[in-house]
């Protein structure tokens, strides 16, 4: 009996290891693939960045044209993130999940095809339209591939760092894909990742219930998406108007309008889009700046740096991407110890140590002028950036969702990519201006088209590496209540 005994505990022990390792393994893989399918999110954003003067040749596009080719998907991602939190946490983070993906494969699809402006730009915008639901569904499922707090908290300090993957992948290899093929093969690559993804998605991903409230908020909903993407426009606009223009100002004030009067309504509101209380944690007043600032200073330098190297330099657009492959494997080596030190040294000392770190990349690049070496002048900065922003991105991303309910996953997921997009949408709006002020006072000092330009660049930096120190002050001396 007594044997009969141990051979039964050593078989449940055996079934319960199985069981264990089944688990894991199912977990392993539902990361793998919302991992992949919010880096091609991002990616999408920056597809176009290397090879749009050729869409611009091909369609006959003027500087407006261009503009709106460029904002579209990006427009309507950030617009509609909030309510796509919502309904993700309303209706369940899978069936959301394969609703978006579908959406944005079908628009990668007609983006690929596009036979001329129109049909392109009603693409990239149903894109963002498909990445809003997707990307905080995508955050949902995985709250319920984790459930437990510690497996979560290290899996979204990996999380952090798969967007500014994204984005620098979007960089590197628009410019070797167009440099042999057409730019259309980029919206193929988004293309290709849907595909796989959306047969797979009832398989690896888990059903999991709704667990939000029933109400949609559908008045915050209307403010939040027309204030974010009118104000969106209004900053964009700038890189071809004035400040003082009606094409900046009128969107501009109306956006804020809008979005003030969110405001009003989410403070009265019995069940809002967007809690207070979620912004009001000392955590997230932390984490959510620090995201913002990243992908402004990121998406910064990869395009000062992209037409320095182009116009001041004269690089081609390949060697151009191939100049940032250090870039992306220091973010790939940060990104992958950022969760030991996060691990041992806590998620805020990470977030403030990796500030410091990006500043001093930035300092580092500011240096800038017509005859900086790469290896010597641009190297060290481009390597130094982006292992200080994998660090932020990995600790920001683990406070921004410390201590949020289950049923509030997608809203954590909507206001992260939130603060993703409007970081380099204000970044650079207010970072370009800098800019362009310094070389309109280095021309007048007589100085040659390309020392002025380079000046601009390189204040431009210069003010993104304050920024950064700033808030790595700031990180340090904001504990949340739990540490008081």
């Amino acid at each position: 009996m007594k044997r009969a005994g141990r051979v039964e505990s050593v078989e449940r022990a055996g079934r319960a290891e199985r069981a264990e390792r089944a688990e894991r393994s199912g977990s392993v893989r539902a990361f793998a693939l919302l991992g992949t399918v919010q880096s091609t999110l991002i990616f999408t954003i920056t597809l176009i960045a290397v090879p749009l003067p050729e869409i611009g040749r091909e369609f006959r596009l003027d500087p407006s044209g261009l503009f709106t080719v460029s904002v579209a998907y990006g427009l309507s991602f950030s617009g509609l993130l909030l309510f796509g939190g919502r309904l993700a946490d309303r209706y369940g983070g899978r069936a959301l999940f394969a609703t978006g993906l579908a959406v944005f494969a079908t628009a990668s699809a007609v983006a690929a095809l596009a036979p001329g402006f129109a049909v392109l730009v009603g693409a990239r915008f149903a894109q963002g339209v498909g990445a809003a639901l997707t990307a905080p569904a995508a955050m949902a499922v995985l709250r319920a591939v984790l459930p437990d707090p510690d497996r979560y908290a290290r899996a979204m300090a990996t999380w952090g760092g798969l967007s500014v993957l994204g984005a620098t992948a979007g960089t590197l290899l628009s410019g070797v894909v167009t440099t042999w093929v057409s730019w259309r093969w980029m919206f193929g690559l988004a293309l290709l990742v849907s595909v796989v993804a959306l047969p797979l998605t009832p398989r690896w991903l888990p059903a999991a219930a709704p667990t939000g409230p029933a109400a949609l908020d559908l008045p915050g909903a209307a403010l939040a998406t027309a204030g974010v993407t009118l104000f969106s426009y209004g900053l964009l606009a700038t890189d071809g108007h004035s400040w003082a223009s009606a094409t900046v100002l009128v969107p501009l004030v109306t956006g804020l309008a809008l979005l003030a009067a969110f405001a009003a309504v989410e403070l009265r509101g019995r069940d809002p889009l967007l809690p207070p209380a979620f912004l009001a944690d000392r955590r997230r007043a932390v984490a959510l700046p620090a995201i913002a600032l990243s992908a402004a200073g990121t998406t910064t330098v990869s395009l000062l740096l992209a037409l320095y190297l182009q116009q001041i330099r004269g690089w081609s657009p390949l060697w151009t991407s191939l100049a940032f492959v250090p870039y992306a494997l220091s973010l790939l080596i940060a990104g992958r110890l950022a969760g030991r030190f996060i691990a041992r040294f806590g998620a805020r000392t990470v977030v403030g140590a990796g500030l410091a770190v990006a500043a001093g990349g930035l300092f580092l690049l500011s240096g800038l002028d017509p005859r900086t070496e790469y290896v010597t002048g641009l190297l060290p900065g481009i390597v130094l950036l982006p292992a200080g922003v994998a660090s932020v991105f990995a600790g920001a991303a683990v406070l921004a969702v410390a201590g949020v309910p289950r049923r509030q996953a997608g809203l954590a997921g909507g206001v992260m990519n939130t603060a993703m997009e409007l970081g380099p949408t204000v970044g650079l709006a207010l970072l370009m201006t800098v800019a362009a002020a310094r070389t309109s006072h280095v021309t007048a000092g007589g100085a040659s088209p390309q020392a002025a330009t380079t000046g601009g660049y390189a204040w431009a930096l210069g003010a993104a590496g304050f920024a950064f120190a700033l808030l790595a002050l700031t990180a340090v001396a904001v504990r949340p209540r739990s540490e008081e």
